[in-house]
């Protein structure tokens, strides 16, 4: 059972990765891998590949849903509710602040700064196919899985290749996987019954039918804010910068944000850590309409992620009960298989073509590589020395 008291650690913990975890949600899991996998071993392989797995099939910001689902399995609701604050807060606030004019950064060593943050991407990802490949791709069939699931998100790309990649890695593993090892051990008990599943199933349809309703109805121009957040975080798939298309729709076509406001704030989304749904807080700081300001920005934030985990807690009591029958095995021992290739083909592009421009950066992640994977340092550590080789580059006697 998960225990209350524990929402404390699960805080801290959330905050450390909140502050240091660079590199978009691909990046985020493996954080989140070396952290509570590694680290601290709240759960193993199998557990977190499987949280991973049916986070990716949901709509929503997928690392932030892992890591809600991850407090949730810790501490229960107060749990979910430390982590996802603690991840969140950090970037929100810096937004919000990039929104206000206080942060900006530029010249050398300010794109050194970044483009190092984008090293410790590659970092964190390559380590996190590596040790997830060793334990979930341990056989011929399940490491044919993972290399087909790769070149075929390579091949189609976007958020859709990523879910075609998943549902074909499931239905590789029905049929090569039946038998195949031994049932992965049961999750930890999330706490949640049937009924608070079907609460939260309703409520996440309530809310994208009825709100809509409410503003064609006349209704103010905070309810107007928050049907058009939540209906982009309830309609994306894939999260991050699968997002950007509806957020701009919703508030550039309308006139609401300027477009080179827009664009600003997309770039300085792309220095701070965090997860990329924070966006939305930037955006509702720099609304010309009545309801821009401070309040937007919190109504924005709690808008665009409340879908996504509406829908975690809604389906999770199901799928416990799911994944303990033969041939679901199969399927997740398949879906599984096919995370591992979606991080390998995610590590190449766009994170490695990215990050790795010549021989300096990729010195610099190699040695990354080695301090986390041999030396084990913490991940944050690896974040401090990546940022400060990148300015170190960006200088002209590193260049």
């Amino acid at each position: 059972m998960p225990h209350p008291h524990r929402a404390g650690e699960v805080f801290r913990a959330f905050l450390l990765l909140g502050l240091t975890a660079f590199g978009g949600p691909i990046a985020h899991l493996g954080y989140y891998r070396d952290t509570f996998v590694e680290r601290r071993r709240w759960l193993d392989e199998h557990a977190y590949a499987d949280l991973v797995a049916l986070c990716q099939f949901l709509p929503g910001p997928a690392s932030s849903q892992v890591g809600f689902a991850l407090g949730l399995m810790r501490a229960g609701p107060l749990g979910g509710l430390a982590a996802w604050t603690a991840f969140t807060l950090p970037s929100a606030l810096l937004l919000m602040g990039f929104a206000l004019g206080a942060a900006n950064l530029e010249g050398p060593l300010g794109q050194g700064l970044i483009h190092g943050l984008k090293v410790v991407a590659v970092v964190i990802v390559a380590h996190a196919v590596w040790g997830m490949a060793r334990h979930l791709c341990p056989d011929r069939a399940r490491a044919t899985i993972a290399v087909t699931s790769a070149l075929l998100v390579l091949a189609v790309g976007g958020s859709g290749g990523q879910v075609l990649a998943i549902a074909l890695g499931g239905l590789a593993g029905l049929t090569w996987c039946r038998g195949n090892g031994q049932a992965p051990p049961s999750l930890p008990d999330f706490g949640l019954s049937r009924r608070t599943g079907f609460i939260c199933l309703i409520a996440f349809g309530c809310l994208l039918l009825g709100l809509p309703l409410l503003v064609l109805a006349g209704a103010g121009a905070g309810v107007t804010l928050v049907d058009a957040f939540y209906r982009a975080g309830a309609l994306v798939f894939g999260g991050g910068h699968v997002v950007l298309p509806l957020l701009e729709a919703e508030v550039v076509r309308t006139g609401w944000v300027s477009a080179d406001d827009f664009l600003a704030g997309y770039g300085a989304a792309q220095a701070i850590p965090g997860p990329l749904f924070t966006f939305s807080a930037y955006l509702g700081m720099v609304m010309t309409t009545e309801a821009g300001g401070l309040g937007a920005a919190w109504l924005a934030l709690v808008a665009i992620f409340a879908p996504g985990m509406l829908l975690l807690v809604g389906v999770i009591p199901f799928w416990q009960t799911l994944r303990e029958r033969p041939g679901a095995r199969a399927l997740m021992r398949g879906t599984n298989a096919a995370v591992v290739g979606l991080l390998a083909a995610t590590l190449y592009r766009p994170v490695w073509t990215g990050a790795i421009l010549g021989p300096a950066e990729f010195g610099l992640a190699l040695a990354g590589f080695a301090l986390l994977a041999v030396w084990r340092v913490p991940a944050w550590a690896v974040v401090v020395v990546c940022a400060l080789g990148g300015m170190v580059l960006a200088l002209p006697s590193g260049g």
